[in-house]
């Protein structure tokens, strides 16, 4: 697992290292202005050593947040939680998010209720956009284990301006970042490229 905060700019490939196919899913959580141009932070986890506890049917990897009681030892600079959950036949869940955060659910494999046991059932690769609340209900009554990943943050209430990978508050900020990645090794022709988005 990586979480990696760009602040005012990181370089990076994002290269697999095991054979065969992969899969993974990426998350881009956006910075508050006053924090975009801080140093770049990289922090990484093995398998291993991310948060998990198991309890009543449920397990969970908490990627980011809390869960069950188990905190993530990942420092988001946005409050941000990142959740990913399994649930044996027959289990439930109820799980806490801050009333004023926006979150949504993303089913990895298997079916399961949300939010209560009259809804429909929602299956794999589905996405749910939670409304206002102070959390989520889950239930499993399939014949089969249900994952999904429960992502949640608190809302910044800025502007958003995004060109290729870059994210800024303001057309004049993204020109100026286009103008800085200019500036740098190799970020000519990938600049130039961006740069022509805008006229498109």
């Amino acid at each position: 697992m990586q979480w990696m905060t760009a602040g005012k700019g990181i370089v990076h490939s994002e290269m697999p290292a095991a054979q065969g196919t992969q899969k993974g899913l990426q998350l881009w959580v956006n910075l508050s202005s006053k924090h975009k141009m801080m140093e770049p932070r990289y922090q990484e986890l093995q398998s291993k050593d991310i948060a998990e506890v198991a309890r009543d049917g449920v397990k969970v990897r908490v990627i980011a947040g809390e869960a069950l009681g188990t905190q993530s030892p990942i420092y988001t600079r946005t409050p941000t939680m990142y959740l990913d959950f399994t649930l044996n036949p027959g289990a439930n869940l109820q799980q806490l998010i801050p009333s004023t955060w926006n979150s949504f659910v993303y089913i990895i494999e298997g079916e399961g209720h949300f939010g209560s046991t009259m809804s429909s059932s929602i299956t794999a690769h589905h996405v749910l956009v939670l409304g206002p609340g102070d959390g989520v209900e889950v239930l499993n009554n399939s014949s089969e284990l249900l994952r999904f990943i429960l992502v949640g943050g608190e809302p910044l209430g800025e502007p958003v301006v995004q060109l290729g990978p870059f994210v800024m508050n303001t057309q004049e900020e993204i020109n100026m970042t286009l103008e800085d990645y200019r500036n740098c090794t190799n970020g000519f022709e990938k600049a130039k490229h961006w740069q022509s988005q805008i006229h498109d």
